[in-house]
């Protein structure tokens, strides 16, 4: 029989020593009892996966909002690959995979309606109120706006994962200190997998997407030199196949670079700087999990390729502009009178200001339920 404890014996002897061991955790927010069966991050992750915030990311933006087609990422798929991807480094490099899954599968909890153009409009809007960022939010999702469970409220999450929500880190995400999350000090490498397969996974399926849905024309590509890899290696090796299964084992090889790199230079990394606990981890002053410069190299001209040629697209900037103004509107319209709001709302106004408590009802809903809020409460011959 395999129970909790025998779970955590094995992490021992599985894990490398500079992993986060499962029974070495910094505990929960509410005491309770775990799992006779369950190790601490498996009861996480599956208190995340039930969750209705989780549920919602199958309607919010990535690139494209839900509506403009099925075959498009949205936050859900997309979280679902950053842990695909971040359990395979993980797994490669010997940490806690299953810290990993739950990390990377809370990673977006806080994201708002119609992706960054909804949370640029609710960290403008929230400026003088305490402000908005998506990972504060994500955190504020699982400790306090989730309700569950008869004893707490939130989700009850260990410290680990919520310092993964809390402290997660890209180029579009920075975080900002929060207490009782130490702002000195580098994350553990269970964050840091979860941070760069975020990066791995938007990169290439937002190409994928931006591919599928013809904004990027493939032979704009040609002068991207990983791409031109990539596409050269299949060609060679694959030259009748059908157009969209080359473009899918594009993705594929791309993804497989990069993650194949990342590993193979870590575990250089590890040995070079003499990392042998996770102490040693948090007082290293740059993260560890990283490419080689020759991919770093070469993933920045596709980078700048997709912020030029996908998120600056013509298109792809009205809906963003419009997701503006449907924010906006929404936010002023409730706070300017929150007897507008529904009653689960009108009952959080008694404990919290009327600003926080409706741009946490705003960054809760999906990209259709946005829209019809912005009918019913803009459209004369909407019913309300």
């Amino acid at each position: 029989m395999l129970t909790r404890k025998e779970i955590e014996k094995q992490e021992y002897l599985v894990l490398a020593p500079y992993a986060t061991k499962s029974k070495e955790t910094r505990g929960r927010p509410h005491k309770e009892k775990e799992h006779a069966y369950r190790s601490i991050y498996q009861r996480d992750t599956d208190r995340i996966i039930y969750s209705s915030a989780f549920r919602r990311l199958e309607y919010k933006t990535q690139v494209f909002v839900n509506h403009e087609g099925d075959h498009y990422r949205t936050r859900l798929t997309h979280t679902l690959e950053v842990a695909q991807i971040a359990k395979t480094i993980a797994r490669a490099l010997r940490l806690n995979s299953e810290l990993v899954d739950a990390i990377a599968l809370a990673h977006d909890l806080g994201h708002t309606p119609f992706g960054h153009s909804g949370e640029d409009a609710l960290r403008e809007l929230m400026t003088d109120h305490g402000g908005f960022d998506h990972n504060a939010q994500g955190l504020r999702v699982v400790d306090l706006l989730e309700e569950m469970y008869p004893n707490f409220r939130g989700l009850n999450l260990t410290y680990e994962v919520r310092e993964g929500i809390i402290k997660h880190s890209t180029p579009f995400d920075k975080p900002r200190p929060y207490i009782p999350f130490e702002s000195k000090g580098t994350p553990s490498l269970e964050v840091q997998v979860v941070d760069i397969a975020d990066e791995i996974a938007y990169d290439n399926h937002d190409l994928d997407d931006g591919l599928r849905s013809g904004l990027i024309a493939e032979e704009k590509l040609s002068d991207i030199a990983l791409w031109k890899m990539v596409r050269d290696g299949i060609r060679d090796n694959h030259s009748g196949v059908a157009k969209k299964i080359r473009r899918a084992e594009a993705v594929r090889t791309l993804i497989n670079i990069q993650v194949t790199d990342l590993i193979k230079h870590t575990e250089k990394r590890l040995k070079k700087f003499n990392i042998n606990t996770p102490q040693d981890v948090r007082k290293f002053p740059e993260k560890i999990i990283a490419f080689s410069r020759e991919i770093r190299d070469l993933r920045k001209p596709l980078r700048k390729f997709l912020v030029k040629n996908l998120y600056h697209h013509y298109r792809v900037v009205r809906m963003s502009k419009k997701a503006y103004r449907f924010m906006t509107d929404l936010f002023e319209t409730y706070t300017d009178n929150p007897e507008q709001l529904s009653p689960t709302q009108q009952m959080w106004l008694k404990g919290d200001d009327k600003y926080r408590v409706v741009s946490d009802y705003i960054a809760g809903m999906t990209d259709r339920y946005a829209l019809d809020e912005y009918n019913k409460l803009f459209d004369p011959y909407k019913k309300v």
